[in-house]
């Protein structure tokens, strides 16, 4: 990143080859729209390109899914006219069980009954891989308070999911 950050937009190539699903799979758990999904992940990398002097050299993951996380947020608050933090915003959901499709898996169902902030945890440290660090830096806490949030969001994400078996 570093390089592109320097000019070199030739190896944008290779970060869009390496992240790009990892971005749209995150859009898509936590907003649960593929069309919505695929329109943020492009932006998020024209956003890469726009504001790649600000990057400084730190964790890359980091600040692509701060973006992300941001983009995000600005789309739902551009579109609900509301100003709430990421804590209280409620992601779109599915609009009604005749939507689901059949393969949508009980996890995923199990998922989206979390608030908004615990399921953006789960997804980014399970789904994504993002260790503790890198989940601090991103939401702006420390790697013990997001270790602490991240276990008891798993708690209620186990509790719901063994609810509904």
């Amino acid at each position: 990143m570093q390089k592109v950050a320097d000019g070199n937009l030739d190896l944008l190539k290779v970060l869009f080859d390496r992240h790009h699903k990892h971005i749209y799979n995150f859009l898509h758990k936590m907003s649960g729209d593929s069309m919505l999904s695929e329109d943020l992940t492009q932006d998020v990398f024209y956003k890469l390109i726009k504001y790649r002097s600000s990057y400084k050299n730190g964790s890359f993951k980091s600040w692509l899914f701060t973006i992300a996380r941001n983009n995000l947020k600005t789309h739902f608050t551009r579109n609900h006219q509301t100003h709430e933090s990421i804590d209280v915003l409620e992601y779109k959901q599915l609009e009604s069980q005749e939507n689901m499709h059949e393969d949508y898996s009980h996890l995923q169902n199990a998922l989206n009954k979390l608030d908004a902030t615990d399921r953006e945890l789960v997804i980014l440290n399970r789904f994504q891989e993002i260790k503790y660090e890198e989940l601090a830096e991103i939401i702006g806490s420390t790697s013990g308070a997001v270790k602490t949030r991240v276990c008891r969001a798993l708690k209620k994400l186990k509790t719901i999911y063994l609810e509904n078996i």
